[in-house]
């Protein structure tokens, strides 16, 4: 099915709820497993350090893939490209859920990557297709508040499969929604009207997947020594710097030979244009500060205050919920304001929320600590969804794919960089006593405060 502007509003909903049943499974999927780690690690005789593998295979996996499929969306179709990606992914959820040992379902998690991966990297170019211009930004928010609510749901959602079932029902749940998915989606998406020419080369494919894949692996570990032994001597640090060096080489290798290329693997002909590349800079400290945050107060609402784990996951709802309540108003805001000053104004909300998180009284009541989750929740959810709608748009049509899986790519930067700073925070600072989580709040506050200045300066490229 051909698509010249949008589709009609009965087959815009159907499609639109593939998109949304895909990316709530791949985003999920990052996180949800997290919570399982200890049931793993018993069940299947592993010890903790091999458990991380279930984590890291999956988002290497899909790091290193982005850009190669959201090219390939540009060429072949998005839809062909989200239809393989969910099938994949599908059968590698019930792989995993089959698995019975520790390097089965490590393996079951690289494939399950992948799949995710085609999800991610067409997710925004499908949507692009599937509204109207005059709604674009419409169904972007709708797309961006899946996104960042699956985003900080995998816990709630993965405790409340825990407490009635053991971990393979994490994977086994997304077969059938899955099956669903591809079913609806062969009769529902769009296919793209102008594709790309040309084809994609294995090897940029290769030094793409080396470059992402060790730079990925070298931060992370990095981060992983420095948190757990403190003051660490150079000799058990040579592993993650290799591969931290190594990942740099080869990813000077693969932009100077992406530099001759009409249309990049790794899109460099996007990130020429300003009001793309600062969108890319607004995200990546967004998702940043957002993960130092997110992932440093139940330290703060546990340990320092004393909440118990129900009161502290119901005062983190706060944040959340506020995006929710915001994004409708938002997506009928795109298009009427620039980008820019939403992003700036969201920036600044979310760096005063977490200034004020970071100065909370001795004994905060629950309301002190609602109200600024709040302020935090809105001032994402201002600018995440005009965001998203700058970086597509910016891009030409038949370059949608190459803007869609910068989105996901900025994002998946932004966590890692978060989670690896974070790391080395709780390595200087006890996470107990609360030090921790307010030097992370403070730095945090630091990466919003910079993304809004990159949305800001968006205004005078407009």
């Amino acid at each position: 099915m051909l698509v010249q502007d949008g589709l009609p509003a009965r087959e815009r909903t159907r499609a639109l709820l593939v998109i949304i049943l895909g990316i709530v499974m791949a985003v999920l999927d990052g996180t949800i497993v997290n919570l399982a780690l200890p049931d793993i690690t018993r069940e299947l005789n592993a010890t903790a350090a091999q458990s991380i593998w279930v984590i890291n295979a999956y988002q290497v996996a899909t790091l290193a893939l982005l850009l190669p499929l959201a090219s390939l969306g540009d060429i072949v179709g998005y839809r062909r490209v989200y239809l393989v990606g969910l099938s994949v992914f599908t059968l590698a959820s019930a792989a995993c859920a089959m698995a019975d040992s520790l390097t089965t379902l490590a393996l079951a998690r690289v494939v399950q990557g992948l799949g995710a991966a085609g999800l991610m990297s067409v997710n925004t170019a499908l949507v692009r297709l599937i509204y109207p211009k005059h709604l674009l930004g419409r169904g972007i928010a709708i797309n961006s508040l899946v996104v960042a609510t699956a985003s900080v749901a995998g816990p709630s959602i993965a405790a409340a499969i825990l407490s009635v079932a053991s971990w393979p029902w994490l994977f086994a749940l997304n077969v059938p929604f899955g099956l669903l998915s591809v079913w609806l989606g062969r009769k529902a998406l769009p296919d793209n009207h102008a594709k790309a020419p040309g084809r994609l080369s294995p090897v940029d494919v290769l030094l793409n997947a080396l470059m992402f894949g060790l730079v990925f692996l070298g931060v992370d570990g990095l981060g992983v020594r420095i948190e757990t032994v403190p003051g660490a001597a150079a000799g058990s640090l040579w592993v993650p710097l290799a591969e931290l060096a190594a990942g740099i080489v080869i990813g000077i290798i693969y932009v100077r030979r992406q530099l001759a290329q009409p249309l990049p693997l790794f899109p460099l002909d996007l990130l020429r244009i300003p009001v793309f590349a600062l969108s890319m800079g607004t995200s990546i400290g967004a998702f940043c500060a957002q993960t130092l945050a997110y992932v440093s107060l139940p330290f703060l609402l546990l340990g320092t205050y004393g909440f118990s784990h129900l009161q502290a996951g119901l005062l983190m709802t706060a944040w959340p919920l506020a995006i929710v309540v915001t994004s409708p108003v938002v997506g009928r805001l795109i298009g009427r304001h620039s980008g820019g000053v939403l992003g700036g104004i969201g920036m600044a909300f979310l760096s005063l929320g977490l200034v004020l998180l970071a100065v909370l009284p001795v004994h905060p009541s629950q309301l002190d600590i609602v109200w600024r989750m709040a302020l935090c929740g809105v001032g994402y959810g201002l600018f995440q969804s005009p965001n998203n709608h700058t970086i597509i748009t910016s891009a030409p049509p038949h370059r949608s794919g190459g803007a869609s899986g910068m989105l996901g790519t900025a994002r998946l930067t932004g966590q890692t960089l978060g989670a690896v700073l974070l790391a080395m925070i709780f390595a200087m600072f006890d996470p107990q006593g609360g030090h921790g989580s307010f030097v992370a709040l403070w730095l945090g506050a630091g990466f919003a405060a910079v993304a809004g200045v990159c949305s800001v300066l968006r205004m005078r490229q407009s």
